[in-house]
C-alpha cells in the first residue's frame, strides 16, 4: 500500500506529543550554552544546523516528491550570496535583505521547476547539477561581481532584528538561532506531510497517472515542493553568511550538492527528521574521522553503501526499528 494512502491526519494525542517535542527540542537549543561541552563541539554543531537545514530541504523533495536534487547547492549559495551582496552594495534595512535572500531564490527554484519537475530519475538529477553548475561558473569567473575564486568577506549591519551584529558571529547563540528555525522547519514540513496538499503530493509521487485522472493539477504541487525546498536551502546559506562573514563560489559547487545529498540518504530522507540527523552524523563524523585519516570520504562511501543496502531507511529507520523492538520487549515481559 502506497503511503500517499497510509498517511493520515495525526490524532489529538500525537499532535500534542509532537508540540511537546518541540518544545523539548526548543528548550535543548537555549540550554546549550550552560552544558559542559566544548567550544569546538559548540563551533561544529552551529555549523552543523546550516547544513541539516540545507539537507532537510533536499529530504523534503526525496520524501513528498520522489525527486533526487544533484544541485541543491544553487540555492543554498544564493541565499549567502545575495546577503553578502546586498550587505556590502547597498544600506537595505536588514528585513529587507532578508526576505530577498530567502524570497528570489525561492522564486527562481519555482521557475526552474515549472521546466525540470516534468522530467524523473536521472534526467532530473542532471538537470539539476547543469543548473548549479551554471551559477557555480558566474559567481567563479564574475570576479568583479563577488571576487570570483577568492570568494567575498563582508561586514556585518550594527544590529540585527535588534540583535548585535557580533552576536550572529557567537557560537552560543548563533546556535540557538539556527537550532530553532530547523526545529519550526521540521515542525512546519511535519505538518505539511499530514496535510492534504501533503497527501495530494504523496499520490502525485506514487501514480501521477492516476492523481492526473482524477482530475488533480500535477505540474504545480511538484513546483511548489521544489520552490519550498529552495526557500529552506536558502534560508541556511543566510545563516551560513550570518555566522562566517564569508562567501566562496564553492557553497554552489556540486560537492556541496552531493554532501547534502549523502546527509539525507544516511539520516533516511523518507522520514521528516532523518536528512537533519544525517547533517549532524555526518559532521560529526567527518571531523573524527578526519583527526584518524586524510581517506575519510572512503570511510564515509562504505558507511554510506552499507546503510543503502542494508537499511534505506537510514539512521532515522534504524533508530525507529530499534523503539519498536524495545516497545514490543517491554510489552512482552508484562
Amino acid at each position: 500500500m502506497s503511503e500517499a494512502v497510509t498517511i493520515a491526519a495525526p490524532s489529538a494525542a500525537r499532535r500534542s506529543i509532537v508540540f511537546l517535542l518541540v518544545l523539548i527540542a526548543l528548550l535543548l537549543g537555549a540550554a546549550l550554552p550552560i552544558l559542559p561541552i566544548s567550544a569546538t563541539t559548540v563551533t561544529l554543531m552551529t555549523q552543523g544546523t546550516f547544513t541539516a537545514i540545507m539537507a532537510t530541504g533536499v529530504g523534503l523533495l526525496i520524501r513528498q516528491c520522489g525527486l533526487v536534487s544533484f544541485g541543491h547547492a544553487t540555492f543554498f549559495g544564493l541565499g549567502a550570496y545575495i546577503t553578502a551582496l546586498l550587505f556590502k552594495h547597498t544600506a537595505l534595512h536588514f528585513s529587507v535583505v532578508f526576505i530577498l535572500a530567502v524570497a528570489i531564490p525561492t522564486a527562481l527554484g519555482f521557475l526552474i521547476a515549472l521546466v525540470i519537475v516534468r522530467q524523473t530519475g536521472v534526467a532530473f538529477s542532471m538537470l539539476t547539477l547543469a543548473v548549479a553548475q551554471v551559477f557555480h561558473e558566474v559567481v567563479l569567473k564574475w570576479r568583479d561581481l563577488a571576487g570570483g575564486d577568492d570568494g567575498m568577506s563582508v561586514k556585518l549591519p550594527p544590529t540585527i532584528f535588534g540583535l548585535p551584529g557580533s552576536a550572529f558571529q557567537n557560537a552560543p547563540t548563533m546556535f540557538f538561532i539556527s537550532w530553532s528555525l530547523l526545529v519550526l522547519i521540521l515542525f512546519g514540513l511535519y505538518q505539511l506531510s499530514h496535510s492534504r496538499m501533503g497527501r495530494l503530493i504523496f499520490a502525485i509521487r506514487d501514480n501521477e497517472e492516476r492523481a492526473r485522472f482524477l482530475g488533480h493539477a500535477t505540474l504545480l504541487p511538484r513546483a511548489i515542493i521544489f520552490a519550498l525546498s529552495a526557500a529552506i536551502g536558502a534560508l541556511g546559506g543566510v545563516l551560513f553568511l550570518l555566522y562566517n562573514a564569508y562567501v566562496s563560489p564553492d557553497l554552489l559547487h556540486w560537492t556541496t550538492s552531493g554532501f547534502a545529498l549523502v546527509m539525507a540518504i544516511v539520516g533516511g530522507a523518507e522520514f521528516v527528521l532523518g536528512p537533519a540527523i544525517g547533517a549532524l552524523v555526518f559532521l560529526f563524523f567527518k571531523d573524527a574521522m578526519g583527526d584518524i585519516t586524510e581517506h575519510w570520504q572512503a570511510i564515509m562511501g562504505s558507511v554510506l553503501i552499507v546503510i543503502t543496502v542494508w537499511r534505506p531507511s537510514g539512521l532515522a529507520g534504524i533508530a525507529l526499528s530499534v523503539l519498536e523492538r524495545l516497545k514490543l520487549a517491554a510489552g512482552a515481559s508484562k
